[in-house]
């Protein structure tokens, strides 16, 4: 059986991530929604589709992108990656069947030689075919969903998973509440940190660290040869190999990310290889309380939040001391800096102070991201050149070139 994501429309309006990354590369909990459709399915995916701009993308652990062909000679799921799924407490039927949580479909089982959902289904998440199978769990529909529920989600997942240890074998580690500690092989607690633990787990990934002093609270996932360096950190996941300092709240850190320095990041939600400069602060509740909003290339949407932090794009840097505003967006490739507030959506590859916003040359833009990544020992191979180069030109109409 092949497992095939697809984005429908509303994944490809999942500013800014879907500009550089599949939706199915997104951190929920403890696990990507790829991982999680390959665990509830019990299969590895074998290709990303519907995204052609993300052709080339080769992260490790993702799968290629691909056209659906319109039949194949294995039976095939084809599954929306916005759908965050359950373990089946059944296999599915070899024959044509139509996959829904909560009655929304996302996606369908089809039968080797059988033809698949048409381009407009597959966009529109329309035409059931066959038998209804319900599934367990989650369509999520926008990116602020991951934020709004990632903390349950964590808690989940800590429930299903039997590895790591409980807090007798923590040294000089203050413990409070009853919810558990999973430490991956070589993660670490340091003496005097304060595990607050009455809301939900503490999951440290393999080598991932906790330096005192520090505060961390459940339920929060810690990837992989991650680093929290100190202060506050709750209710969030992060990534693998990232550095995390200051008042951390209720977000989600893809990976290789360095906050390594005080200042305040809430409801947010952070693509890959993000940088940002001490003393990044962000705000995430208007001084009314109103439901925040947030612009897209596409015109405003109401979240239905009164917290909604920022969404900051694959490669996007801050300079020292950078403010940014609720419901803010920055595309991938950006850098601001300045000490002023950029606008509440700043388009792919921009660099300025503030509002006087410039074009990122393309060539600069890519010459550093290898460093950064060369840093970390990830190459920056040529298939994210071309993600990356695709994105730039997509979203050149966005941005304003000043000249002189």
């Amino acid at each position: 059986m092949k497992l095939i994501l697809f984005h429908d429309a509303e994944a490809l309006a999942w500013a800014p991530f879907v500009e550089t990354r599949p939706v199915g590369e997104m951190l929920f909990g403890a696990s990507t929604l790829r991982e999680r459709a390959e665990r509830a399915l019990g299969t590895r995916a074998s290709a990303y589709a519907g995204a052609p701009h993300l052709e080339g993308f080769d992260e490790a652990g993702s799968p290629p992108h691909q056209t659906i062909a319109a039949t194949a000679e294995e039976d095939r799921v084809l599954l929306c990656v916005r759908a965050a799924i359950e373990p089946l407490a059944s296999p599915l039927p070899s024959r044509t069947a139509t996959l829904v949580v909560d009655g929304k479909v996302v996606g369908w089982m089809i039968p080797a030689g059988t033809a698949a959902p048409s381009a407009e289904d597959l966009r529109s998440l329309g035409g059931r075919r066959g038998e209804t199978v319900p599934l367990g769990g989650e369509l999520l529909a926008r990116p602020w969903d991951l934020m709004a529920g990632n903390a349950t989600r964590i808690a989940a997942d800590a429930t299903r998973e039997t590895h790591g240890a409980g807090g007798s074998t923590l040294s000089g580690v203050h413990l409070i509440g009853t919810h558990r500690v999973l430490l991956g092989e070589g993660a670490a607690i340091e003496p005097g940190v304060t595990l607050d633990l009455r809301s939900g787990p503490v999951w440290l990934a393999a080598g991932a660290r906790v330096e005192g002093p520090a505060r961390v609270t459940g339920p929060l996932y810690l990837g992989a040869r991650s680093t929290i360096l100190g202060g506050p950190v709750s209710t969030s996941s992060i990534g693998p190999a990232c550095k995390v300092r200051g008042e951390v709240a209720d977000s989600v850190i893809l990976g290789y990310c360095n906050k390594a320095h005080d200042g305040h990041l809430g409801h947010a939600v952070l693509g890959r290889w993000v940088n940002l400069g001490a003393g990044t602060t962000n705000s995430d509740l208007k001084n009314t309380y109103s439901s925040i909003r947030v612009r897209l290339p596409t015109g405003e949407v109401d979240t239905g939040h009164i917290k909604v932090g920022c969404f900051l794009g694959d490669h996007v840097k801050t300079g020292i001391a950078t403010p940014i505003n609720t419901g803010t967006i920055v595309g991938a490739g950006s850098n601001v800096f300045g000490g002023r507030m950029p606008p509440t959506y700043v388009p792919p590859f921009s660099w300025g102070e503030g509002s006087a916003l410039d074009e990122y040359e393309l060539e600069r833009f890519l010459g550093t991201a290898e460093v950064v990544m060369r840093r970390r020992d990830v190459e920056l191979t040529r298939g994210m050149r071309q993600v990356l180069t695709s994105a730039f030109e997509s979203s050149r109409s966005e941005r304003t070139v000043r000249k002189g």
